[in-house]
Protein backbone atom coordinates (compact mmCIF):
# COMPACT_ATOMS: atom_id res chain seq x y z
CA UNK A 1 0.00 0.00 0.00
CA UNK A 2 1.06 3.56 -1.15
CA UNK A 3 0.15 6.84 -0.29
CA UNK A 4 2.88 8.68 -1.63
CA UNK A 5 2.56 11.24 -4.28
CA UNK A 6 -1.23 12.03 -3.71
CA UNK A 7 -3.56 14.37 -6.61
CA UNK A 8 -2.88 17.95 -5.25
CA UNK A 9 -6.77 18.66 -6.18
CA UNK A 10 -8.75 18.62 -2.58
CA UNK A 11 -11.70 16.62 -3.00
CA UNK A 12 -13.97 17.66 -0.06
CA UNK A 13 -16.41 14.82 -0.75
CA UNK A 14 -13.75 12.80 1.42
CA UNK A 15 -14.73 14.40 4.66
CA UNK A 16 -18.40 12.50 4.80
CA UNK A 17 -16.89 10.32 7.26
CA UNK A 18 -18.31 10.59 10.69
CA UNK A 19 -16.41 11.47 13.79
CA UNK A 20 -16.91 11.34 17.61
CA UNK A 21 -15.49 14.58 18.45
CA UNK A 22 -17.97 16.58 16.16
CA UNK A 23 -21.63 17.05 16.86
CA UNK A 24 -23.58 13.85 16.69
CA UNK A 25 -26.64 15.92 15.53
CA UNK A 26 -24.75 17.38 12.87
CA UNK A 27 -23.24 14.49 11.33
CA UNK A 28 -25.90 11.27 12.14
CA UNK A 29 -23.21 9.69 14.62
CA UNK A 30 -24.91 7.31 16.59
CA UNK A 31 -22.65 4.18 16.71
CA UNK A 32 -19.11 3.35 17.63
CA UNK A 33 -18.74 0.90 15.38
CA UNK A 34 -18.54 3.93 12.68
CA UNK A 35 -15.46 4.79 14.65
CA UNK A 36 -13.74 1.40 14.39
CA UNK A 37 -14.41 0.50 10.98
CA UNK A 38 -12.26 2.80 9.55
CA UNK A 39 -9.86 1.95 7.06
CA UNK A 40 -6.39 2.87 6.81
CA UNK A 41 -6.07 3.57 3.33
CA UNK A 42 -10.02 5.53 3.61
CA UNK A 43 -8.58 7.65 6.70
CA UNK A 44 -5.20 8.42 4.72
CA UNK A 45 -6.86 10.30 1.93
CA UNK A 46 -8.70 12.49 4.47
CA UNK A 47 -5.75 13.12 6.34
CA UNK A 48 -4.18 14.66 2.89
CA UNK A 49 -6.94 16.60 2.17
CA UNK A 50 -6.36 18.08 5.36
CA UNK A 51 -2.77 18.59 4.96
CA UNK A 52 -3.40 20.63 1.78
CA UNK A 53 -5.67 22.55 3.11
CA UNK A 54 -3.67 23.36 5.86
CA UNK A 55 -0.98 24.62 3.64
CA UNK A 56 1.59 21.97 3.97
CA UNK A 57 4.31 21.35 1.14
CA UNK A 58 3.89 18.87 -1.29
CA UNK A 59 7.74 17.35 0.20
CA UNK A 60 6.53 16.93 3.75
CA UNK A 61 3.03 15.43 3.00
CA UNK A 62 4.92 12.92 0.96
CA UNK A 63 7.61 12.31 3.23
CA UNK A 64 4.42 11.38 5.96
CA UNK A 65 2.77 9.04 3.72
CA UNK A 66 5.69 7.70 2.61
CA UNK A 67 6.82 6.31 6.09
CA UNK A 68 3.43 5.84 7.51
CA UNK A 69 2.93 3.10 4.01
CA UNK A 70 6.10 1.59 5.11
CA UNK A 71 4.86 1.37 8.64
CA UNK A 72 1.51 -0.39 7.05
CA UNK A 73 3.38 -2.42 4.59
CA UNK A 74 5.39 -3.99 8.11
CA UNK A 75 2.33 -4.25 10.63
CA UNK A 76 -0.42 -5.17 8.06
CA UNK A 77 -2.78 -3.01 9.38
CA UNK A 78 -6.29 -2.69 7.70
CA UNK A 79 -8.39 -0.75 10.37
CA UNK A 80 -7.70 2.45 12.37
CA UNK A 81 -8.52 0.16 15.86
CA UNK A 82 -6.15 -1.62 14.97
CA UNK A 83 -3.10 0.69 15.59
CA UNK A 84 -1.41 0.42 19.03
CA UNK A 85 1.54 1.01 20.89
CA UNK A 86 2.81 -3.11 19.85
CA UNK A 87 2.28 -2.45 16.37
CA UNK A 88 4.68 1.08 16.16
CA UNK A 89 7.20 -1.37 18.19
CA UNK A 90 7.04 -3.62 15.39
CA UNK A 91 7.93 -1.18 13.01
CA UNK A 92 10.21 0.59 14.81
CA UNK A 93 12.14 -2.95 15.15
CA UNK A 94 11.89 -3.53 11.59
CA UNK A 95 14.71 -1.40 11.31
CA UNK A 96 18.06 -3.17 11.52
CA UNK A 97 21.33 -1.08 12.49
CA UNK A 98 20.05 2.50 12.32
CA UNK A 99 21.19 5.32 14.36
CA UNK A 100 19.09 6.35 17.23
CA UNK A 101 18.03 9.68 15.41
CA UNK A 102 16.78 7.31 12.28
CA UNK A 103 14.30 5.97 14.65
CA UNK A 104 13.54 9.14 16.31
CA UNK A 105 12.52 10.30 12.48
CA UNK A 106 10.43 7.54 12.30
CA UNK A 107 8.55 8.02 15.14
CA UNK A 108 8.10 11.41 14.74
CA UNK A 109 6.57 10.71 10.78
CA UNK A 110 4.27 8.49 12.28
CA UNK A 111 3.18 10.57 15.09
CA UNK A 112 2.48 13.54 12.89
CA UNK A 113 -0.21 10.86 11.03
CA UNK A 114 -1.54 9.22 14.20
CA UNK A 115 -2.05 13.02 15.96
CA UNK A 116 -3.90 13.99 12.56
CA UNK A 117 -6.34 10.85 13.06
CA UNK A 118 -7.24 12.23 17.20
CA UNK A 119 -7.82 15.39 16.14
CA UNK A 120 -10.55 14.16 13.44
CA UNK A 121 -11.56 11.72 16.65
CA UNK A 122 -10.80 8.33 15.09
CA UNK A 123 -8.54 7.57 17.86
CA UNK A 124 -9.67 7.34 21.56
CA UNK A 125 -6.09 8.78 23.00
CA UNK A 126 -2.43 9.46 22.24
CA UNK A 127 -1.45 6.13 23.40
CA UNK A 128 2.04 6.58 21.02
CA UNK A 129 3.29 9.45 23.68
CA UNK A 130 4.40 7.06 25.56
CA UNK A 131 6.88 5.96 23.06
CA UNK A 132 10.29 7.81 23.70
CA UNK A 133 13.63 7.75 22.00
CA UNK A 134 16.43 8.76 23.76
CA UNK A 135 19.23 10.68 21.50
CA UNK A 136 22.41 12.40 22.35
CA UNK A 137 21.76 15.66 20.59
CA UNK A 138 24.63 17.30 19.70
CA UNK A 139 24.84 21.02 20.17
CA UNK A 140 24.87 22.90 17.52
CA UNK A 141 26.95 26.36 17.30
CA UNK A 142 25.74 29.65 16.42
CA UNK A 143 27.18 31.84 13.97
CA UNK A 144 29.65 34.35 14.93
CA UNK A 145 29.70 38.27 14.72
CA UNK A 146 32.88 38.16 13.21
CA UNK A 147 32.24 36.06 10.06
CA UNK A 148 28.79 37.62 9.22
CA UNK A 149 30.55 41.11 9.15
CA UNK A 150 33.38 39.59 7.30
CA UNK A 151 30.60 37.79 4.58
CA UNK A 152 28.60 40.91 4.65
CA UNK A 153 31.77 42.58 3.67
CA UNK A 154 32.97 40.42 0.70
CA UNK A 155 29.38 40.40 -1.05
CA UNK A 156 29.71 43.09 -3.98
CA UNK A 157 26.58 45.35 -2.80
CA UNK A 158 27.04 47.04 -6.42
CA UNK A 159 25.24 43.76 -8.14
CA UNK A 160 21.49 43.09 -7.16
CA UNK A 161 22.44 39.52 -5.97
CA UNK A 162 24.95 40.68 -3.62
CA UNK A 163 22.65 43.86 -2.46
CA UNK A 164 19.83 41.53 -2.25
CA UNK A 165 21.76 38.65 -0.46
CA UNK A 166 23.20 41.60 2.32
CA UNK A 167 19.85 42.46 3.71
CA UNK A 168 18.50 39.35 3.66
CA UNK A 169 21.56 38.29 5.98
CA UNK A 170 20.85 41.25 8.11
CA UNK A 171 16.86 40.48 8.80
CA UNK A 172 17.82 37.05 9.60
CA UNK A 173 20.03 38.84 11.90
CA UNK A 174 18.20 40.94 13.35
CA UNK A 175 14.59 39.14 13.23
CA UNK A 176 15.95 35.35 13.86
CA UNK A 177 13.18 34.31 11.50
CA UNK A 178 13.66 30.48 9.79
CA UNK A 179 14.78 30.97 5.84
CA UNK A 180 11.45 29.78 4.30
CA UNK A 181 9.86 32.27 5.90
CA UNK A 182 12.43 35.18 4.59
CA UNK A 183 11.79 33.51 1.01
CA UNK A 184 7.73 34.14 1.46
CA UNK A 185 7.97 37.68 2.98
CA UNK A 186 5.72 39.88 1.02
CA UNK A 187 5.17 43.89 1.00
CA UNK A 188 1.96 43.57 2.85
CA UNK A 189 4.56 41.99 5.48
CA UNK A 190 6.71 44.89 6.75
CA UNK A 191 4.74 48.30 8.29
CA UNK A 192 7.22 51.29 8.49
CA UNK A 193 5.26 53.41 10.13
CA UNK A 194 5.52 51.10 13.22
CA UNK A 195 8.40 49.41 11.89
CA UNK A 196 7.24 46.18 12.70
CA UNK A 197 7.44 42.74 10.75
CA UNK A 198 4.22 40.79 10.78
CA UNK A 199 4.69 37.15 10.07
CA UNK A 200 1.11 35.67 9.28
CA UNK A 201 0.33 31.95 10.22
CA UNK A 202 0.44 30.87 6.63
CA UNK A 203 4.40 31.24 6.17
CA UNK A 204 5.36 30.17 9.84
CA UNK A 205 6.16 26.87 10.58
CA UNK A 206 3.87 26.75 14.18
CA UNK A 207 1.27 28.41 11.72
CA UNK A 208 1.04 31.17 14.36
CA UNK A 209 1.06 34.41 13.20
CA UNK A 210 4.48 36.27 15.07
CA UNK A 211 5.02 40.44 14.99
CA UNK A 212 8.75 41.28 15.80
CA UNK A 213 10.19 44.92 15.52
CA UNK A 214 12.59 46.56 12.92
CA UNK A 215 15.40 49.04 13.43
CA UNK A 216 15.58 52.20 11.22
CA UNK A 217 18.28 50.48 9.53
CA UNK A 218 16.44 47.39 8.37
CA UNK A 219 13.43 49.39 7.48
CA UNK A 220 15.68 52.06 4.87
CA UNK A 221 17.30 49.04 3.32
CA UNK A 222 14.37 47.21 3.04
CA UNK A 223 12.39 50.48 1.29
CA UNK A 224 15.54 50.76 -0.88
CA UNK A 225 15.37 46.97 -2.24
CA UNK A 226 11.81 47.29 -2.62
CA UNK A 227 12.23 49.91 -5.01
CA UNK A 228 14.99 47.94 -6.96
CA UNK A 229 12.67 44.95 -7.20
CA UNK A 230 10.24 47.32 -8.49
CA UNK A 231 12.48 47.98 -11.76
CA UNK A 232 13.34 44.27 -11.82
CA UNK A 233 10.12 43.25 -12.02
CA UNK A 234 9.15 45.79 -14.97
CA UNK A 235 12.28 44.69 -16.93
CA UNK A 236 11.02 40.95 -16.73
CA UNK A 237 7.48 41.47 -17.11
CA UNK A 238 6.75 39.68 -13.47
CA UNK A 239 3.94 41.08 -11.41
CA UNK A 240 4.34 40.13 -7.58
CA UNK A 241 4.47 41.64 -4.25
CA UNK A 242 7.49 39.29 -2.71
CA UNK A 243 10.43 41.34 -0.93
CA UNK A 244 13.24 38.80 -2.34
CA UNK A 245 13.20 37.80 -5.86
CA UNK A 246 15.80 37.01 -8.22
CA UNK A 247 17.57 38.74 -10.67
CA UNK A 248 14.14 38.36 -13.21
CA UNK A 249 12.05 38.80 -10.85
CA UNK A 250 10.54 35.98 -9.53
CA UNK A 251 10.29 34.99 -5.98
CA UNK A 252 13.09 33.06 -4.56
CA UNK A 253 11.13 30.71 -3.06
CA UNK A 254 10.52 29.35 -6.21
CA UNK A 255 13.96 29.48 -7.29
CA UNK A 256 15.58 26.66 -5.57
CA UNK A 257 13.97 23.53 -4.35
CA UNK A 258 13.41 22.51 -1.19
CA UNK A 259 14.76 25.72 0.21
CA UNK A 260 15.20 28.96 -1.36
CA UNK A 261 18.14 31.22 -3.41
CA UNK A 262 19.19 32.80 -0.02
CA UNK A 263 20.38 29.21 1.31
CA UNK A 264 21.89 28.15 -1.31
CA UNK A 265 23.79 31.17 -1.57
CA UNK A 266 25.00 31.34 1.63
CA UNK A 267 26.19 27.93 1.49
CA UNK A 268 28.17 28.78 -1.93
CA UNK A 269 29.40 31.90 0.09
CA UNK A 270 30.56 29.43 2.95
CA UNK A 271 32.69 27.71 0.49
CA UNK A 272 34.15 30.61 -1.57
CA UNK A 273 35.35 32.07 1.41
CA UNK A 274 36.12 29.47 4.03
CA UNK A 275 33.82 30.56 6.58
CA UNK A 276 33.17 27.50 8.88
CA UNK A 277 29.28 28.30 10.14
CA UNK A 278 27.38 30.64 8.22
CA UNK A 279 24.16 29.11 7.38
CA UNK A 280 20.48 30.38 7.80
CA UNK A 281 20.27 27.62 11.38
CA UNK A 282 23.37 29.61 12.80
CA UNK A 283 22.22 32.80 12.32
CA UNK A 284 18.92 32.03 13.68
CA UNK A 285 20.54 30.67 16.64
CA UNK A 286 23.11 33.64 16.99
CA UNK A 287 19.49 36.09 17.35
CA UNK A 288 18.68 33.85 20.24
CA UNK A 289 21.95 33.93 22.29
CA UNK A 290 22.50 37.45 21.17
CA UNK A 291 18.91 37.81 23.20
CA UNK A 292 20.13 36.37 26.04
CA UNK A 293 23.59 38.04 26.46
CA UNK A 294 21.36 41.28 26.65
CA UNK A 295 19.12 39.91 29.29
CA UNK A 296 15.88 38.89 27.47
CA UNK A 297 14.31 36.10 29.44
CA UNK A 298 14.21 32.15 27.82
CA UNK A 299 10.31 32.56 27.47
CA UNK A 300 10.67 35.65 25.31
CA UNK A 301 12.88 34.75 23.54
CA UNK A 302 10.80 31.33 22.71
CA UNK A 303 8.45 33.53 21.24
CA UNK A 304 10.64 35.24 19.23
CA UNK A 305 11.61 32.26 17.95
CA UNK A 306 7.89 30.69 17.39
CA UNK A 307 8.59 27.49 18.97
CA UNK A 308 5.89 25.60 20.93
CA UNK A 309 7.97 24.58 23.61
CA UNK A 310 10.89 26.07 25.55
CA UNK A 311 12.82 22.94 25.35
CA UNK A 312 13.47 23.43 21.83
CA UNK A 313 14.44 26.90 22.46
CA UNK A 314 17.03 25.99 24.99
CA UNK A 315 18.65 23.82 21.99
CA UNK A 316 18.43 26.63 20.57
CA UNK A 317 20.89 28.51 23.01
CA UNK A 318 22.79 25.88 24.36
CA UNK A 319 21.34 25.91 27.25
CA UNK A 320 20.34 22.49 29.56
CA UNK A 321 17.48 22.03 30.83
CA UNK A 322 18.37 23.38 34.52
CA UNK A 323 19.77 26.39 33.43
CA UNK A 324 16.81 27.47 31.20
CA UNK A 325 14.59 26.54 35.26
CA UNK A 326 17.12 28.49 36.96
CA UNK A 327 16.55 31.64 34.46
CA UNK A 328 13.07 31.32 34.59
CA UNK A 329 12.65 30.79 38.00
CA UNK A 330 13.49 35.03 38.48
CA UNK A 331 10.49 35.98 36.62
CA UNK A 332 8.05 33.61 38.57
Amino acid sequence: MSFNKVDSNVDLSLFDINSKRKSADKFGLNEESNIRNIKVDHAMKIVNQQWKLLGLRPRTIDSYNYNFSKFIEVTNVVYLHEINNDKIYEYLSSFKEVRDTTLKGRLKQISAVLARFYDNGWLASVFWKSIKIKVDTPFKEAATEKELSLLISLLDKSTFSGFRDSIAILLLYKTGIRIKSLGLLREKNIEFESKTLILPGEIMKSHRTLMLPLDDDICALLKELISVNNDIRKEHSQKNDYIFVSNIGIPISNSVSPSNLISKNLWMYSKRWGLKNVNPHSIRRLYGQNLLKRGADVNLISHAYGHSDLSTTSRYLGLDTSTVVRNLRDYL
